[in-house]
């Protein structure tokens, strides 16, 4: 799990980095829940939804 205070001293670039490979996991994890309707550990899913949002206010407070 992300925290906002490590996010604030990322630069954007390593931010952006960041959601891109999260969207790839996540894109990733639905197919593999929507294809075998079970995941090894479901709980992964929701972190990472989490910390992609995360990842996107830090990134929109750094754009202000």
């Amino acid at each position: 799990m992300l925290k906002a205070k490590d996010l604030l001293g990322q630069s954007t670039e390593e931010l952006e980095a960041q959601y891109e490979d999260l969207c790839r996991d996540i894109f990733q994890m639905t197919n593999e829940l929507r294809v075998s309707r079970k995941l090894d550990k479901p709980h992964e899913l929701v972190v990472k939804k989490k910390d992609r949002a995360r990842i996107l206010t830090v990134l929109r407070q750094k754009k202000n």
